[in-house]
């Protein structure tokens, strides 16, 4: 039997707009693969406990803030100290072009901006594991690594995004029309 890739989405620090990390998480779920969302306001500790817990194979943050070089750059330092720093550390959000060269340069994987597209992030995940990764989703399932006791938050698998309600003026056309949607869940 096939394990599928394990992603953990992470929204980390005081940002509380969740949308495009709820939309990611969907889209990974969809696309096969396993997808463990921490939720809002996490602290870099909380998500690599989470991830060591979980044994996932990717971390994803999504970072809006502007604190992303911060965040960024904590989590992967915890990754490395945890022994999960072979891992990929990959995400999104508002990030200039000069900041993802930088992360690029300690080890962040590719970042992706609003508009990304989720198949675009999906299918850069299956690469890097395919390439980088241990290689573990296409053979028999490993056991797992026995859990620490923590005090991180409790991971929560995602769900898809409920539908939105329609509008008494006939909602928005994205709303309405099904197609491909961006990581902000602007359809492209």
């Amino acid at each position: 039997m096939q394990r599928k890739i394990r992603v953990l989405v992470g929204k980390p620090g005081l940002d509380g707009h969740d949308r495009g990390a709820k939309v990611v998480a969907a889209a990974l779920r969809d696309a096969g693969m396993e997808v463990i969302y921490t939720g809002l306001h996490q602290s870099p500790a909380q998500i690599v406990e989470a991830a060591v817990q979980e044994d996932v194979d990717v971390v994803a943050l999504s970072v809006l803030s502007g604190a992303h070089m911060t965040l960024f750059a904590d989590v992967l330092d915890l990754m490395k100290k945890q022994g999960i720093g072979d891992k990929l550390l990959t995400g999104g959000g508002i990030i200039p072009p000069q900041d993802m060269s930088t992360l690029a340069k300690k080890g962040v994987g590719k970042l992706f901006g609003p508009g990304s597209s989720t198949q675009d992030i999906a299918t850069y995940v299956r690469e890097w594991f395919s390439s980088s990764g241990p290689g573990r989703a296409t053979t028999a399932a490993a056991p797992r690594r026995g859990a620490a006791k923590v005090a991180a938050a409790p991971a929560r698998r995602a769900s898809a995004p409920k539908p939105a309600a329609p509008r008494a003026r006939g909602g928005s056309r994205a709303a309405r029309t099904p197609g491909r949607r961006t990581a902000g869940g602007r359809k492209r």
